[in-house]
């Protein structure tokens, strides 16, 4: 297992210094209605198929938790994600999406490209989804932060509950990701970006939905999604304070 660890270290160092310039590779001419959300193709299809080993996702784990931490709850400022408890399908698309270029992210790139095949993405997501959800997390605590969950939660139950669910557990089978227990200002972000059309991998009805929302509305939404919690999937593992 050292060894393991040693030859991905190794591996990610070569593909940061190969990819200085640009970070990571852009597949030029793909848009949102180009590229089929649903789409299995590939090493994206051969690591939904395999069977992931928790023991050695947590060894390839290494690579990961110097910026997602070791309970995997990332940032609270936002600027890195919650990741423990995702669904592992999410987690291999987002993954692949990187690694292919399908989904613009330099700085996650070269830890991505550092995986050597489909089972190496499978036995990462294994071990995450495995993981509990920290309840410490960056939450909208502003004076109108009731106010603004209140407006949130009638905005998501018209139209994100259907695919995200009544406690933000998203959808295993269709790739829906966990958005409770993830950090109000990364929430915000994504939204924002898939509204504007800055997130390519974006699913086309999530789209298609948010493209009306304005910043007021996504604002609330991010509050109430970001209050959600899971029965049963919780944990307390303290996150650091916001970066200064």
């Amino acid at each position: 297992m050292k060894n393991l660890v040693l030859a991905l270290l190794l591996a990610m160092q070569a593909v940061v210094l190969a990819h200085a310039e640009p970070s990571a590779p852009r597949a030029t001419g793909i848009g949102i209605k180009d590229y089929p959300w649903q789409e299995l193709a590939g090493e994206k299809n051969e690591a939904l198929e395999r069977k992931g080993s928790r023991k050695r996702g947590a060894v390839l784990y290494a690579l990961c938790r110097s910026c997602h931490l070791p309970s995997g709850g990332g940032r609270s400022d936002g600027s890195i994600p919650q990741i423990a408890g995702q669904h592992s399908s999410v987690l291999i698309k987002q993954m692949a999406d990187i690694r292919a270029g399908l989904r613009d992210n330099p700085t996650m790139y070269p830890f991505a490209a550092a995986l050597t095949d489909p089972q190496d993405l499978a036995d990462l997501a294994a071990y995450l989804e495995g993981l509990c959800i920290p309840l410490e997390h960056g939450q909208y605590d502003a004076q109108d932060a009731a106010q603004q969950v209140a407006n949130g939660r009638e905005l998501y139950e018209k139209e994100c509950r259907v695919c995200h669910g009544p406690s933000g557990e998203g959808s295993r089978h269709k790739r829906y990701p966990v958005i409770a227990g993830q950090h109000y200002a990364y929430l915000l972000h994504q939204m924002t970006q898939i509204r504007d059309g800055q997130r390519r991998n974006a699913d086309p009805e999530m789209v298609r939905i948010i493209s009306k929302y304005n910043d007021d509305q996504l604002l609330a939404i991010s509050a109430y999604q970001s209050s959600l919690v899971i029965p049963g999937k919780t944990c307390k593992t303290k996150a650091p304070a916001m970066r200064q």
